[in-house]
Order: C-alpha cells, then sequence, then structure tokens
C-alpha cells in the first residue's frame, strides 16, 4: 500500500503509522495507537529482563577442601547467570566460638571470587550464621 493512503487511513481511524520492521524490503508498518504502542513494548522489555534472583550457598567451618570447591565452583556459575549469591557459614554447637574462622573462610570466597564478584554486604553474624552477599561485576548479557 502506498505510504500517502495508509497515512491518510490511519488518520481517518484517529491512529498513527507506525514502522515496526524497518529492515524489511518493503517495509512494514502497523496502524495503531502510538501511545499504547510504546507501553506494549516496554512491557515487554521489562518481562524479558527478569530479575537477579538470590541464590544461598551454605558451608561450615568443617567443610573439606573438596566440598569447598565444589561450592566455589556452584557460586561462580550463580554469579555468570547474574543472580546475587548468600555465602552462609553455620556454626554447630561450641563452633559458634570460632567466628574467627567463619570470617577467614568468608574471605577466602570472596578472594577466590574477586574476578568475577564483589561484596555486596560484609559478613554479618546472625544468631548461629555468618553471611555475606556477593554480587557479580557484570549481569548476563551486559557488557559492563
Amino acid at each position: 500500500m502506498p505510504i500517502q493512503r495508509a497515512l491518510d487511513l490511519a488518520q481517518e481511524r484517529g491512529l498513527d503509522l507506525v514502522e515496526v520492521a524497518p529492515e524489511h524490503n518493503p517495509v512494514v508498518c502497523k496502524i495503531v495507537d502510538y501511545g499504547k504502542y510504546l507501553y506494549q513494548l516496554e512491557k515487554r522489555e521489562k518481562k524479558q529482563k527478569k530479575p537477579a534472583k538470590l541464590k544461598e550457598v551454605k558451608f561450615t567451618i568443617q567443610t573439606g577442601e573438596h566440598d569447598f570447591q565444589t561450592k566455589l565452583e556452584r557460586i561462580r556459575e550463580f554469579l555468570e547467570e547474574g543472580s546475587k549469591v548468600r555465602v552462609t557459614v553455620f556454626f554447630k554447637g561450641r563452633q559458634i566460638i570460632h567466628l574467627d574462622k567463619g570470617r577467614e573462610l568468608l574471605s577466602r570466597v570472596a578472594q577466590e571470587l574477586r574476578d568475577i564478584a564483589k561484596v555486596d554486604q560484609d559478613p554479618l553474624s546472625k544468631g548461629r550464621t555468618l553471611q555475606m552477599l556477593l554480587s557479580p561485576l557484570r549481569t548476563k548479557g551486559g557488557g559492563g
């Protein structure tokens, strides 16, 4: 349909002529309410950008080296997906007197992951746990 005819038709209906596929030949246009069209586009984009999820990985001060490395890889995967990760150290029974060992464990985790994560929340003691929050330096798909 010629452009002028499409414009006249849109004006008749009180709507707008919107170019939806400029890369096609011939160019594809729609007769729509432009404000509503922008709103729907914005809504679709928001739906595609899913908010970062919060994942949690738990340690104890007795976590062995192999388990530590395995959990570290899991944390790395979560961060690469764009999720935030809460790293928790649980203290069982009388282990609570060794808070310093828990802090060392969390600082080691932060040190090992410094290339892809930053500490959002420094180690914080909550009851029988010590928690730290890590967030990715770059989100998935982002070029930051």
